[in-house]
């Protein structure tokens, strides 16, 4: 994928490439899971580091709609976070609540994320059920926030497909 990207892109992305480690702070949205099953937010956490970032922070919640906001809201004032990875709460459910907590506080969206997850979700694992995902991300005072659905295979389709490929590139852009 990387290397059919123009040249403008590739030097960016290269540039990308010399940050260091970067924060990232995992969130688990979930009326099921409990720190002890959090399967998918645990494989955030492995991904994050075989990638070479930092967890700066883990946290697990109820479909608790400002609950939820409001530690968004304190992990974009903390210097440590460079971006924040959601899980769970994206679905159609009435108790699906993270897209409504979280969107009000994004700045700028990034509609190819949910875009390209979609797409790829399509074609590698849900099918045409792809459609019922809410995942999207955007960027808040410097910070990436990422919201995926809450399920293991999505959060690995994710991250290893479209995330942490251009995690420092996209970190890179928004500190410009």
């Amino acid at each position: 994928m990387t290397s059919s990207a123009p040249e403008g892109t590739r030097s960016h992305r290269a540039e990308g490439d010399k940050l260091a480690a970067l924060g990232c702070a995992v969130v688990t949205v979930s009326d099921s899971r409990t720190e002890a099953n959090d399967e998918s937010g645990a494989l955030i956490q492995q991904l994050v580091l075989a990638a070479g970032h930092r967890v700066a922070d883990y946290a697990l919640f109820k479909n608790d709609e400002s609950a939820v906001r409001e530690h968004v809201r304190v992990l974009l004032a903390r210097e440590d976070v460079d971006a924040i990875l959601l899980t769970g709460g994206t679905g159609l459910s009435s108790r699906d609540r993270t897209v409504e907590a979280v969107r009000p506080l994004i700045e700028k969206e990034l509609p190819g994320f949910g875009e390209l997850f979609r797409v790829v979700s399509f074609q590698e694992q849900a099918g045409t059920a792809a459609i019922l995902s809410r995942a999207f991300a955007g960027a808040s005072r410097g910070t990436l926030i990422v919201s995926m659905p809450g399920s293991k295979a999505a959060v690995e389709l994710a991250l290893t497909q479209i995330l942490l490929p251009e995690l420092r590139h996209a970190i890179r852009e928004l500190r410009r």
